[in-house]
């Protein structure tokens, strides 16, 4: 049997990136013959075998004949007979068609690695049609390779319009379209896996809320009016330059969404619905639940984040109390993250302690909870008048923090 190393090793070899994991297709060879040798099958839908020793996937060479709608919608055809440009004609960008023999060989019947070097994603045949989760994967490497310069073909772009009206694309289970995605959000220029779905019109087909932002507008906190998918698309990508955790940039994308169900000015938005607006979407998606719950603390919060220097004690305090920092700071300090995010995005000059509503409402969260009821029963209070005593306490404390801090009221 033959055996190429395939796929993302390869073309990150060639890339000069960081290779985090290796692939293998074999040739010549039947799932016995691999058993023998002590390979472990662990395919569902086709023969994949992990190596005894690195535990690496070795697949025997195949081909897949579309039989139905959907990515699910293949036949898949294994044999010893198969050849390695077979099994290379099946894949999807012809960077990622490439294969390496053992002495090092480049094999590239596709031109993977003129495309390379000419920084394009093309399909390596018009069996890219076939399979929907495709125009996701082309969508994704957009989003990690758009730093490099890399962008999609024109005519890779076409057969994917071609699938959005053909319906294709509306075979996808949320489940699939989600895995992508949040892949899509760790990668180095997410709002590119966005752009790609635009322009080929299946961003409307899979996420309608987001699609329609790009028609609405929003204020931003420098009392300027902008676009409001832009201005998703601003804090996503600000997101992804300070590392930040991928529900947080989730967090970020859908914020707006309420203001999708029907294009409008910002100051028409209506704040109660924003949470709601949020959930609809992560439901339909099968989001995490804590992507959906930060997004929708995010959608109910943000406003009162970003003018907790303009609030009362008591308000802070509530705002602590609605939000659950008391006891989850964690995720507080997430909903904080994502306003500083998006409080960049929106062009406000955030000096280098960072931005100053957060690291306000990070002192009153701290000082707050340093007070509990325990001392106020040690005191001999009871009953209903130990909350009322700490919640006293605590606006006490919050309004001590507040006149340190802004001595002079809201900046």
């Amino acid at each position: 049997m033959d055996v190429y190393l395939v796929g993302g090793a390869v073309r990150d070899q060639l890339l000069g990136r960081p290779v985090t994991e290796r692939d293998w297709v074999v040739v010549g060879t039947t799932p016995e013959a691999l058993e023998s040798r002590g390979f472990r099958p662990v395919g569902k839908d086709f023969p994949v075998f992990l190596h005894p020793e690195t535990h690496e996937e070795y697949a025997l060479a195949r081909t897949e004949r579309k039989t139905g709608r959907g990515y699910h919608g293949f036949s898949i055809h294994a044999a010893p007979e198969v050849s390695l440009q077979e099994d290379l004609a099946r894949r999807d960008l012809t960077i990622n068609a490439m294969a390496q023999r053992p002495d090092g060989t480049l094999v590239d019947p596709f031109g993977g690695r003129e495309d390379l070097d000419a920084r394009l994603l093309r399909h390596v045949s018009p069996a890219f049609q076939e399979d929907p989760v495709r125009i996701l994967r082309l969508a994704r490497f957009s989003a990690r390779y758009a730093a490099l310069g890399f962008r999609p073909a024109e005519a890779t772009l076409v057969l994917c319009s071609r699938m959005v009206a053909n319906g294709e694309v509306d075979h996808l289970v949320p489940e699939r379209v989600w895995q992508e995605l949040e892949k899509a959000l760790g990668e180095a220029r997410p709002s590119a896996f966005f752009g790609v779905l635009r322009e080929c019109e299946a961003l409307h087909r899979l996420l309608p809320e987001l699609d329609a932002l790009f028609a609405c507008s929003r204020d931003t906190l420098t009392g300027a009016t902008v676009n409001a998918g832009d201005h998703a698309m601003r804090a996503l990508d600000q997101a992804a330059t300070t590392d930040a955790p991928g529900l947080v940039r989730w967090a970020l994308v859908v914020q707006d969404v309420d203001r999708g169900a029907a294009p409008r000015h910002a100051a028409a938005a209506d704040p109660a619905g924003a949470p709601e607006a949020v959930r609809v979407v992560c439901h339909r998606l099968r989001a995490p639940t804590a992507y959906r719950e930060l997004a929708e603390s995010l959608a109910r919060h943000r406003h009162g984040v970003h003018h907790a220097p303009s609030l009362g004690a008591w308000e802070v305090l509530d705002l602590l109390q609605a939000a659950d920092a008391f006891r989850r700071p964690g995720r507080f300090g997430d909903l904080l993250l994502a306003c500083e995010l998006d409080a960049r995005a929106s062009g406000l000059v955030v000096d280098a302690t960072g931005y100053r509503p957060r690291r306000y409402l990070e002192a009153c969260l701290e000082a707050s909870r340093m007070i509990t009821g325990g001392a106020f029963v040690r005191q001999g209070v009871t009953g209903p008048a130990i909350a009322s005593a700490l919640k006293r306490e605590r606006i006490n404390t919050v309004e001590a923090i507040r006149r340190a801090w802004y001595p002079q009221g809201d900046d």
